[in-house]
């Protein structure tokens, strides 16, 4: 995505990120921009894909999960019989005082 500063320079977002995807982050978490877990020197000690699968590996509650969900059998339609319109009812004299 390529956003545009309020002075007219021109920021690519994408090739910003991924230059900056092996930085470590800011802040007490040790992870770099990735998600990898930093160790000691600031090294990869495990990475983002082995964390999230470890997460969905362990965790049976967790949304999209690695097995393939099963596919949502579909609703049966309803049965909608046709009725006979219904006649109108004359004015009677209680509806013409009103």
């Amino acid at each position: 995505m390529v956003y545009r500063t309020m002075q007219g320079r021109e920021i690519d977002m994408d090739k910003l990120r991924a230059q900056n995807e092996l930085m470590p982050a800011i802040g007490n978490m040790k992870v770099n921009a990735r998600g990898d877990e930093l160790g000691p020197g600031g090294q990869i000690s495990r990475r983002r894909e082995e964390i999230v699968g470890e997460y969905y590996d362990t965790n049976p509650n967790a949304r999209g999960s690695r097995t393939a969900a099963p596919t949502p059998s579909p609703a049966p339609e309803p049965v909608v019989e046709k009725s006979q319109p219904v006649a109108k009812s004359k004015k009677t004299e209680i509806d013409e005082e009103e």
